[in-house]
């Protein structure tokens, strides 16, 4: 049953997974953890120390080639290279996500109390992401790789979605742009195969970033449970068409030629490899069992997230 207090917020909202949280209280936790358990990526960092000689920039099993014909004919520090300007790609995709993030949390608070905790919480997390992006682009001039932004079309379609985004819609997009990422970033910080400076970027970014997901999932569940019937629907379309043009980002083919490859031949068996549609499938299978089970993965909606790739 959802019964409405004295200052009109909504109670005892229930959806599949049982009893939702009260707003001010996961805000408050939430704070309290951004106090207890937040860093600064210019001082927590050895920014000077030099690469280790033989150590990735990330995992071999998740750069995009890992398996194919192609990589099999590479050598090791060919593959290394790889691995460093795939690297510095997801940095610039991230960068392009956080900054959609920010202004959508701006956009979500606007109207709100400031006052509020809830309000409180999502500018600690524009704080969050301020810094995020930065280290980003650090980490990026640090391994003397190009910049790689997304596509124009990609960038068109970001603020496309910025403008016309739904509040269910940004914290759809907000989890899909977090969780894949995170998923690997956990297996990335404790890899002793990667270089110290990556471990320790993505280290400081999980441990952040875990309370983004949590801010993102508590108030999706309530936006679905009390958003208009169009809006609900809508979110199921755009996050759809989010996990079609972010799937798609996610690999920047300007780093095949950056390390000597044939772009077209690259793309072609990144496509076609099996190990690559397991890793995105599996990096994204807790958002989007999440997701189902919150009503977002249905009809039109479903069959996009299907198309995407990150949906079996």
């Amino acid at each position: 049953m959802t019964t409405v207090t004295e200052d009109g917020a909504l109670t005892d909202l229930r959806d599949a997974l049982g009893l939702l949280k009260d707003r001010e209280q996961v805000a408050e936790r939430l704070l309290d953890s951004s106090a207890r358990h937040s860093f600064d990526p210019d001082k927590e960092l050895d920014w000077d120390a030099p690469f280790e000689e033989g150590k990735w920039f990330w995992p071999p099993e998740l750069v995009s080639l890992y398996g194919t014909p192609l990589w099999k004919r590479m050598g090791e520090e060919q593959r290394i290279l790889l691995s460093r300007h795939e690297a510095a790609a997801l940095a610039s995709l991230g960068i392009w996500f956080e900054l959609i993030l920010m202004q959508l949390l701006v956009r979500h608070i606007y109207d709100k109390a400031a006052t509020s905790a809830h309000v409180r919480y999502a500018l600690t997390e524009i704080e969050d992401e301020c810094r995020h992006s930065k280290m980003f682009a650090r980490v990026i001039a640090r391994g003397e790789t190009p910049w790689y932004p997304v596509s124009r079309a990609h960038q068109n379609l970001g603020r496309l979605f910025k403008t016309i985004s739904t509040t269910p819609g940004s914290f759809t997009a907000t989890l899909l742009g977090e969780e894949v990422l995170d998923w690997m970033q956990r297996l990335t910080f404790p890899d002793e195969r990667v270089q110290p400076l990556i471990r320790g970027v993505t280290r400081i970014h999980v441990v952040e970033e875990a309370r983004h997901v949590r801010y993102a999932r508590e108030e999706l569940r309530r936006q679905m449970l009390t958003a208009p019937k169009w809006s609900q629907e809508f979110t199921r379309v755009t996050s759809g068409e989010f996990a079609r043009v972010f799937s798609v980002a996610f690999v920047n083919p300007e780093v095949y030629m950056n390390v000597g490859l044939d772009k077209r031949e690259a793309m072609a068996q990144m496509k076609a490899s099996g190990h690559r549609r397991e890793v995105m499938q599996t990096g994204a299978k807790r958002l989007t069992d999440f997701l189902d089970d919150i009503g977002v993965l249905r009809g039109v909606g479903r069959r996009l997230w299907q198309s995407s790739g990150l949906l079996a």
